[in-house]
């Protein structure tokens, strides 16, 4: 075993460092100063840690391969707002990926209104340095995806049957690519409570029953879905990025170096689809909120001209009826029928006559519902 440099501090959660090779998952307790003579490393830091361990991690990253971070990319990892993205230099291949953070994937739990509660989506950004035999991630101080593969990986080595495929990564870029995988299913998980709320909300929308009054539940959902979006469009963009860079490494000489660039290939292309259903439900989503809240509006406008049609009816109706009043009301003794004993019960029955004719001649005109 490599000669430890430094152990770790006493948090093993904030750093962790693994000896991957092609038939053992191993934990080391220190950095070693030299790498194995198998397999690779990777170092998971989280992001306060390694600003803080900068200079040592540095130093070693260039006694491992000869070169270390450049200061623009210290400076994205050490950055817990950047977006999803892909630099390379002749040492290794940055990529920056948002996965969703903490809590923020309950959504059936969520307070509030039971509505779409999507302003509860947040995401966080997780650094990868894929050199030839190093794997660095940078991740915030808990990480579900670095703990998750670690015991992922441990119980494949150890000859435990685990979802998905059971052959430990050949490579620093093969683990970086499952990882992200990992991180893009997490979204597709998404769909079946994005589904759920879309319907609850259609429902209190389209309820003519239901005076819905959450318009800034409405609007921070879809700033949220904005937000969804844009994140994966940050996504998609460093994944092409990446197979864009992969297609152009050198061709390898050896049949089993080959076939491990291929398997890379098929990786990245089978992320980068995962993302794209990803942008594309997002989409749908946002689409159907939208639809939702205009057939809101429709609905409300419907519910307006059909008080308005039956108001107008019936002002048609009594309009008459209050001119034959008004017209008997005047004070006149020369007004026919206003001495007969009979001219109460003519001018009631054709008021009565002309007020059910008028509702049948808008019944039948369909100004009345039939219903």
């Amino acid at each position: 075993m490599a000669q430890a440099a430094a152990a770790l501090p006493p948090a093993g959660a904030v750093m962790r460092i693994f000896h991957v090779a092609v038939d053992r998952f191993t934990e080391l307790d220190a950095l070693p100063v030299t790498l194995p003579a198998t397999g690779f490393l990777w170092i998971g830091l989280a992001r306060r840690v390694f600003e803080q361990r900068l200079t040592e991690v540095q130093g070693l990253l260039h006694g491992w391969t000869g070169g270390a971070l450049v200061d623009l990319h210290v400076s994205d990892l050490l950055n817990d707002q950047l977006t999803s993205q892909y630099d390379y230099t002749s040492w290794y291949d940055l990529v920056v990926f948002r996965r969703l953070a903490a809590g923020s994937t309950a959504l059936d739990d969520a307070p509030g209104s039971e509505a779409l509660a999507l302003a509860a989506i947040d995401t966080s950004p997780v650094g990868f340095a894929v050199f030839d035999r190093v794997l660095l991630t940078v991740h915030s101080n808990e990480c579900a995806v670095r703990e998750f593969f670690a015991q992922r990986l441990t119980s494949q080595a150890a000859g435990v049957e685990a979802r998905g495929t059971a052959r430990l990564p050949s490579s620093p870029a093969d683990l970086m690519l499952r990882m992200v995988n990992h991180m893009v299913d997490s979204y597709l998980d998404l769909r079946r409570q994005l589904t759920r709320r879309l319907g609850l909300l259609q429902q209190q929308l389209l309820d003519p029953e239901s005076h819905f009054r959450d318009w800034q539940m409405v609007l921070g959902s879809r700033n949220a879905l904005h937000l969804l979006e844009d994140t994966c469009e940050d996504q998609r963009s460093a994944l092409q990025e990446w197979i864009d860079a992969l297609d152009e490494w050198p061709t390898e000489s050896e049949p089993h170096a080959r076939r491990e660039r291929e398997l890379l290939r098929v990786r990245s292309r089978d992320v980068l689809e995962h993302v794209e259903r990803v942008l594309s439900h997002v989409r749908r989503v946002g689409e159907s909120v939208e639809a939702a809240v205009q057939m809101h509006f429709s609905a409300l406008g419907n519910r307006t001209n059909d008080i308005m049609r039956v108001l107008t009816v019936l002002t048609a109706i009594f309009l008459p009826l209050n001119l034959i009043t008004g017209f008997f009301g005047m004070n006149f003794d020369s007004l026919p029928l206003i001495h007969s004993t009979t001219g109460v019960l003519v001018i009631f029955g054709l008021m009565v006559a002309l007020g059910l004719g008028l509702v049948a001649f808008f019944w039948r005109q369909r100004f009345i519902d039939r219903d």
